[in-house]
């Protein structure tokens, strides 16, 4: 029995010592080493920027634990990528242990400076060394390093950066938003480089911005234009001939490249046209994952509108596609797609004319708060007519849809005017409850408001879920739209003639299979 009690402390006490014991006996690899990928493509960044991060998973399969001899970039400490191997960082690691059927996870990252060699566009390449001599292993890295124009506030003395003035609150206190103003030789952006822009860069007073057609413009997070008082944009974006490169497309998006951005909404600020600005042209932009596509606030004089924008699509806001308060817009062969809350907001009153548009929330990422087109004379915001102005507001060949029941929103007050017209528009507005029966405003006979109206009929969209807002087969809007009209608006958004047999929408149908 003593003999038991005295071996007992001994056995545990040699357990306790086995399970702290790092010197475990490895095999050295062999070079069958297996790996998730053969090759690693981070995706493109711009210069200086970093990219995300990547991974790949390194696989034992044998029935030894080993270790292997060395991990490293094939550049060695001069490369421009970075790794982290099993939780450490470096570019260099020896004896990294792998055990049996098991597998380590290792992460890559890039930053890149392009001015280091010549041209706008770098493939830059290194590789991942497993072992050294005849067992030696690899996975290459690639990535695509593209130059760029850098646009951004300056820095002031005490480490705050360059701000812009908004105005004042009601209290008197300045409103101001970190940004900038362009210089002169900053005022005309080409397609030579891309842009990118930190915090919101500023049209001056008496100013232009111009935009050249292929020109790509990149927003970094909270970043934007403000067009200032007295100022102009002007955005001369030309018909593509490829609809996927769209190479002569001006386009507006974020500063993140990698594919898993590239639908992801809110990713920048806004396109802000401020009162006082006026004579803003856009022609052929793609605006897309913004906050708010556009933002378009005072002159509401139709006779000289505020912007006149024509042959564009602004779709995956996070709010608004387009949003005027008490404002003018001329708008023409217009696709306004998803957002998370209305494609299009007229509000505070003003002056619209909006002609062979397509307005289509289909909207997935999340509750949608409100209805494709929504129009008013006062302020949605605070609900108040305080500040609201009277309305006008025509829609001809326009398409309002989505996939909500009610994707058309009139709301007015008894202070200021509200005039609004459809013509050979489609319309959804399925009120099952009946709620809008008893209000004018959704008198779909009345012809002072409704002309032609086809309502809740079949748009038959190409692809709502990727903004692809072409008509389809069995579309209700094929051949139904005003050809008088359509004569003044002869082509559509991709170029086709539409002087025969007009559709309803900004594209003409074109009988192609589907994929």
């Amino acid at each position: 029995m003593r003999q038991s009690l005295f071996i007992i402390p001994i056995l545990l006490i040699t357990l306790l010592w086995c399970s702290c014991r790092k010197d475990f006996q490895y095999d050295t690899s062999s070079g069958n080493l297996e790996f998730s990928k053969d090759t690693v493509y981070l995706d493109t960044v711009f210069t200086n920027i970093g990219s995300s991060t990547y991974s790949l998973k390194v696989y034992n399969r044998s029935n030894n634990d080993i270790q292997i001899p060395s991990v490293r970039l094939a550049q060695g400490n001069n490369s421009s990528y970075r790794l982290n191997v099993d939780g450490v960082a470096g570019k260099e690691f020896e004896n990294v242990p792998l055990m049996a059927k098991d597998s380590l996870f290792i992460f890559i990252e890039t930053t890149f400076d392009i001015s280091t060699i010549n041209g706008n566009e770098f493939l830059y390449t290194d590789a991942i060394l497993f072992d050294a001599g005849p067992k030696q292993q690899e996975v290459q890295l690639v990535t695509l390093i593209k130059d760029a124009i850098f646009l951004y506030p300056a820095e002031n003395t005490d480490g705050t950066k360059e701000t812009l003035l908004l105005g004042l609150d009601k209290d008197g206190n300045e409103i101001r938003i970190e940004g900038f103003l362009l210089t002169d030789e900053q005022l005309s952006f080409s397609n030579e480089k891309p842009y990118v822009i930190y915090g919101y860069a500023g049209v001056a007073s008496d100013k232009t911005l111009n935009i050249a057609a292929g020109s790509r413009v990149h927003f970094h997070k909270d970043s934007g234009i403000l067009v200032g008082e007295g100022a102009s944009l002007s955005v001369n974006g030309t018909l593509s001939m490829d609809t996927l490169l769209l190479e002569n497309e001006v386009i507006f998006e974020g500063d993140r490249l990698e594919p898993e951005f590239s639908e992801v909404p809110g990713q920048w600020g806004t396109i802000w046209l401020a009162p006082g600005s006026s004579s803003n042209i856009i022609n052929h932009l793609t605006i897309r994952n913004a906050s708010v596509g556009l933002l378009v606030e005072g002159n509401s004089d139709l006779n000289l509108p505020k912007l006149s924008v024509s042959n564009s699509q602004i779709y995956n806001s996070l709010a608004i596609n387009i949003w005027a308060r008490s404002s003018s817009i001329n708008g023409e062969n217009l696709v306004l797609g998803n957002a998370g809350n209305g494609s299009l907001i007229l509000s505070n009153g003003g002056s619209y004319s909006f002609v062979h548009c397509s307005i289509a929330n289909y909207w997935s990422n999340g509750f949608r708060s409100g209805a494709a087109l929504q129009i008013s004379n006062y302020d949605l915001v605070e609900e108040t007519s305080a500040s609201g102005q009277d309305l006008t507001a025509s829609f001809i060949n326009c398409i309002a849809d989505g996939n909500m029941s009610l994707e058309l929103s009139l709301n007015s007050d008894e202070t200021n005017a509200f005039d609004f017209s459809f013509k050979n528009c489609l319309i959804k507005f399925k009120d099952t409850n009946n709620q809008f029966d008893s209000d004018p405003l959704y008198d779909f006979d009345n012809d002072t408001y409704y002309n032609n109206v086809f309502l809740n009929e079949n748009a038959d969209f190409w692809n709502t879920a990727k903004n692809d807002f072409r008509l389809g087969n069995s579309s209700s809007a094929i051949g139904k739209a005003d050809p008088d009209t359509a004569l003044l608006v002869p082509s559509d958004l991709l170029g086709t003639d539409r002087s025969s047999e007009p559709d309803i929408g900004a594209y003409e149908f074109v009988a192609v299979e589907q994929n």
